[in-house]
């Protein structure tokens, strides 16, 4: 089977999920930089085989677009526009971002080490991937 990625989507970085083979585990493969991402997904489709994306869709808590969700909705014109044949899933992240800090919170690293955005952003990835994978 092929894998399924899940991007947490951002201005700055995108943390990247993605789930084994078998598609029963997501776990958190790299936070990269936003304007290189198609460049880095070139790469790693060379490389693995996978069936479909799952981008964070940013919503408010009444459903309406955030600041973010054109910032998304762009990004997903881009992929489709360079990626035609791979299918991309919207996929609600209002909770992530504060289930990836308070998951973070209970590793037991340093405050430094919780505090960094990146490790935020790729935990973030997971557990949308790892909501996804629980819902079908």
């Amino acid at each position: 089977m092929a894998r399924i990625l899940a991007l947490d989507y951002g201005k700055k970085r995108t943390g990247i999920a993605v789930t084994d083979p078998l598609q029963i585990i997501a776990s958190a493969l790299d936070t990269v930089d936003s304007n290189e991402l198609i460049g880095y997904l070139k790469k790693y489709f060379l490389t693995e085989q996978v069936e479909r994306i799952i981008i964070g869709y940013p919503l408010n808590w009444d459903d309406t677009p955030t600041d973010a969700t054109p910032l998304v909705e762009k990004f997903i014109g881009k992929f489709a526009n360079v990626f035609p044949q791979m299918p991309v899933e919207k996929w609600d992240e209002r909770y992530t971002s504060k289930m990836a800090s308070q998951a973070i919170a209970g590793m037991g690293l340093k405050k430094k080490e919780r505090e960094k955005k990146e490790l935020i952003d790729a935990v973030s990835a997971v557990i949308m991937l790892q909501e996804y994978l629980e819902s079908r």
